[in-house]
């Protein structure tokens, strides 16, 4: 697991567990909470590399959170996120930055998104994790170009199809179950999700875009899910 901790700020107790959830499925350590002003202790007390703060927030808007970690001399340079529902017009968003938030992100987002930001939030702070390249025999997957060659030639491969690929080496020989894999690659809330078909579709594209001896190595685990071995 990643060391990289992020607190998450968020009241809708719904929305913070599948944001919870994701970045843990992520490998990042989570710190969480629905108020403002726990927030703020939590952030002194914990020290984490990063905060993703909802704009509208009891106890300490984020706005005001934001301002009062930017301005702490112990969270001073901890990178924040704002997102936010209901604030999303320009003159909300330059409110923020004005505050000290980093990054800007409304809802809805694509949870892909936010992971990207943090990732390049963290990157300027110089706190990022480094991307490694994966490989295998005959495959080379390259996080950060977001890139992938099979037998040295380059390989198309769709945005949701490269981060499953990505994910399934790096749990090489594990189970991922179908709920797991929607959940950390799509995003989607498991309670509401009626379309399990979507990671076979992109398994069975995977397949043929890797050809037969890397394809027939994405294996289907009748009533649990997918494994590369």
């Amino acid at each position: 697991m990643s060391n990289t901790k992020i607190l998450v700020v968020e009241d809708d107790r719904q929305m913070l567990d599948v944001i919870r959830r994701y970045l843990e499925n992520h490998d990042y350590r989570v710190i969480c909470t629905g108020n403002g002003s726990e927030a703020l202790v939590m952030a002194r007390d914990s020290r984490p590399d990063l905060a993703v703060l909802d704009a509208n927030l009891p106890g300490l808007d984020g706005f005001s959170l934001c301002l009062a970690l930017k301005s702490a001399p112990e969270t001073a340079h901890m990178p924040v996120i704002i997102i936010s529902g209901a604030r999303t017009d320009d003159e909300d968003i330059v409110e923020g930055y004005d505050r000290g938030a980093d990054d800007y992100l409304a809802k809805p987002f694509d949870f892909q998104v936010l992971t990207a930001k943090i990732n390049a939030v963290l990157r300027r702070y110089g706190a990022g994790r480094a991307a490694t390249v994966l490989r295998e025999k005959g495959l080379e997957l390259d996080p950060e170009g977001r890139t992938a060659r099979v037998g040295g030639k380059p390989v198309q491969l769709t945005r949701k199809e490269f981060d499953l690929l990505t994910l399934l080496l790096e749990k090489k020989g594990r189970v991922l179950g179908v709920p797991y894999l929607l959940e950390t690659v799509w995003g989607y809330d498991m309670a509401t999700y009626d379309k399990p078909h979507t990671v076979e579709t992109h398994v069975s594209s995977l397949r043929r875009k890797l050809g037969e001896k890397l394809g027939e190595r994405i294996q289907s685990v009748t009533g649990h899910g997918y494994k590369f071995e």
